[in-house]
């Protein structure tokens, strides 16, 4: 569990640096959209059959990567609108 913590930060740290533009994400919900994407990658590997769902593969890892930044990227236009409504 812990390394499947230890990987989803640093599959959200990753599709952050791939967002372009700055971020206001803190490390909680980059914490969260990368463990997010993690197990995405991990459901598509296992339908792929390259492996399992919580077993770490280049599939798996890349496709992780590339959910997280689709997260990070409805995440960032979701709190856009919210600023944008409060005033």
């Amino acid at each position: 569990m812990i390394g499947f913590i230890v990987f989803g930060l640093v599959v959200g740290a990753v599709a952050r640096l791939l967002v372009p533009g700055r971020q206001h994400l803190g490390l909680l919900v980059t914490l969260l959209l990368g463990m997010a994407g993690s197990v995405v990658g991990g459901i598509v590997a296992n339908l792929l059959r390259t492996g399992d769902i919580f077993e770490l593969n280049v599939i798996g890892s890349v496709v992780a990567v590339a959910a997280a930044v689709v997260l990070i990227t409805l995440g960032e236009r979701a709190d856009g609108v919210r600023r944008r409504t409060r005033g």
